[in-house]
């Protein structure tokens, strides 16, 4: 019994049906595989230093991108060096002289664990500084006086940055840049 051509295709159709479905791996490894190459191409691009809530720094338009280094930041009440509290501001504020003494005592145990190379000879350790827009101007000549003192000249001020904007009128975007120390 031969039947009709309708049931022999209902037929091959039930077969077809009863057999256990495949996954096709190869797209979902070609998604993956995009995917993870996204992510490394993409992933050294920025570079986030860990803020404090505490602190608002200023905006700049400055494209340099400070390098990994010791951090001090100025709190509205400590100053912190490698987020250790060093000294209080107000006694860093009341203190005599032109620097922060226990920030450069630290400053100089900091420095006895690295080794100084060539290029630390020439420009100095590298440091950043962290520290609130409504940080008083005494208060961070006096930090950065400590920095100099103990061979910390490679000096960068933490900022948000912020993209360049055409003054009015149109022309070029300005842009103000800090050459080295």
């Amino acid at each position: 019994m031969n039947g009709s051509q309708r049931s022999r295709r209902m037929a091959r159709n039930h077969r077809r049906m009863a057999r256990p479905a495949k996954l096709n791996l190869v797209a979902l490894m070609d998604i993956f595989t995009i995917l993870v190459l996204f992510l490394i191409v993409n992933n050294g691009d920025v570079e986030v230093l860990q803020s404090d809530r505490n602190l608002a720094l200023p905006d700049s338009v400055s494209e340099q991108r400070p390098e990994a280094a010791l951090v001090i930041k100025l709190t509205e009440r400590d100053i912190l060096l490698a987020d250790r509290p060093v000294v209080s501001v107000d006694e860093a504020l009341a203190s005599g002289g032109e620097s922060v003494d226990a920030l450069a005592a630290a400053l100089r145990t900091a420095a006895r664990s690295g080794p100084a190379t060539e290029d630390i000879a020439d420009s100095g350790r590298p440091i950043v500084i962290m520290g609130d827009r409504k940080t008083p101007y005494a208060l961070l000549k006096r930090v950065m006086a400590a920095c100099a003192e103990t061979d910390f000249r490679d000096i960068s001020l933490a900022v948000n940055s912020m993209p360049t904007e055409l003054p009015e009128g149109g022309g070029e975007a300005l842009s103000v840049a800090g050459t080295g120390p």
